[in-house]
């Protein structure tokens, strides 16, 4: 199907990069970012893979900080300590 289309600067200049960087055709750079676009628009959500985020497990903390006097205290030692050079 042949046509015209008004495309915006910014989205312009995207496909013009594209199109340097892939050696295509503006044709071929513009019918794939629109069929990537309407594949992701027509996918419904529940189908789409979930967002998933990297767990890192720091293990037990060296020091319970719950109680502020007790961690004031043992910064206090281990300042001792260090100019004493124990």
């Amino acid at each position: 199907m042949r046509t015209t289309l008004t495309v915006d600067e910014d989205n312009a200049v995207l496909l013009e990069r594209l199109r340097k960087e892939r050696n295509l055709s503006f044709k071929d750079v513009v019918n794939e970012a629109i069929r990537k676009g309407l594949d992701a628009m027509t996918v419904p959500e529940r189908e789409r893979a979930p967002f998933r985020t990297a767990v890192f497990d720091p293990g037990a903390p060296y020091i319970a900080t719950d109680n502020v006097a007790d961690v004031l205290e043992m910064l206090d030692e281990s300042n001792l300590s260090a100019r004493r050079g124990t």
